[in-house]
C-alpha cells in the first residue's frame, strides 16, 4: 500500500495551517493499493517523538469504507463523519485531529493506514490503544506517511 498528502512530501514539513494552534485543519490524504479481501480502513497518526510514553497520538479513525482511497481535509471533529467513519479521542482529549504542537525541536509526525478484514463500526470513543487492540490480527497491509513539524 502507498499512503500519500497533496500537502506535504514524505520527510518534508506538514503545513502549519494543520498546526494545533493555527488553523487544526486535518491534512487531505490519499491511499492505494488495499489487497484483495479489505472490509475497512483505519487511520491513526501519532508523534512518537513526545516527551509523552507512547507518543502523542493526534488522530484515530476507523471504519473507514473499502471503496475509499482519500480523507479530505478540514474533517469536522465528531464522532462520526460522511460514510459512517469513526473518529477517537487525540490527545488533546478531543475527537478527531488535533494538529502539530511540539513543545521544542522538530518533531516526526506518522500516519498509518490499515487495511483490515472487518468493519468493525464500534461506537465507543475509541484511543489508538483501544483501536489498535480492536484491529489486532485483522490487519491486511498497511502503509505510512511521515511529516515533520518545528516548534516555533
Amino acid at each position: 500500500m502507498r499512503l500519500t498528502s497533496e500537502s506535504f512530501l514524505p520527510g518534508e514539513a506538514i503545513p502549519k495551517a494543520h498546526a494545533y494552534s493555527q488553523g487544526n485543519v486535518s491534512p487531505p490524504l490519499e491511499w492505494s493499493g488495499a489487497p484483495a479481501g479489505t472490509k475497512s480502513f483505519a487511520l491513526i497518526c501519532d508523534d512518537p517523538d513526545a516527551p509523552k510514553a507512547g507518543g502523542w497520538v493526534h488522530w484515530v479513525l476507523w471504519n473507514i469504507p473499502a471503496s475509499a482511497s482519500r480523507l479530505e481535509s478540514g474533517l469536522p471533529g465528531k464522532a462520526e463523519i460522511a460514510g459512517g467513519i469513526r473518529q477517537g479521542l487525540n490527545d488533546w482529549r478531543e475527537l478527531g485531529w488535533g494538529g502539530p504542537e511540539p513543545p521544542s525541536g522538530t518533531h516526526h509526525y506518522s500516519f498509518r493506514i490499515y487495511a483490515l478484514d472487518i468493519a468493525p463500526d464500534e461506537r465507543a470513543r475509541l484511543t489508538r490503544d483501544s483501536l489498535m487492540k480492536l484491529m489486532q490480527g485483522h490487519i491486511l497491509a498497511q502503509a505510512e506517511l511521515i511529516g515533520t513539524f518545528s516548534a516555533r
